[in-house]
């Protein structure tokens, strides 16, 4: 089994991208004056950005096999339905 280098990322450049998400989820969290729907939208996007970014780089998911990302994308819908159905219990 042969294996192959890849270049390591730039871990500083990656936590100032999820700093400067961090502090965009501070802003739409506080002083953002837009409706409510439009700041849960806006913070949703930028945690999925922000654990995209984490495991692509800091749990090396990038440079996995496919195999292993589809193990590890298979719960994400289940999780997507738990919260759904969490937030929507009050509806029902």
């Amino acid at each position: 089994m042969e294996t192959t280098q890849h270049k390591l990322p730039n871990y500083m450049l990656i936590w100032l991208y999820l700093f400067v998400l961090t502090a965009a989820e501070v802003l739409f969290a506080f002083e953002m004056p837009i409706s409510q729907l439009a700041k849960i939208v806006c913070l949703l996007v930028l945690a999925v950005v922000k654990a995209l970014l984490v495991a692509l780089f800091f749990m090396h998911l990038k440079f996995e096999r496919w195999r292993l990302r589809v193990v590890f994308m298979i719960p994400l819908p289940l999780a997507a339905i738990l919260v759904l159905a969490v937030i929507t219990e009050k509806l029902w």
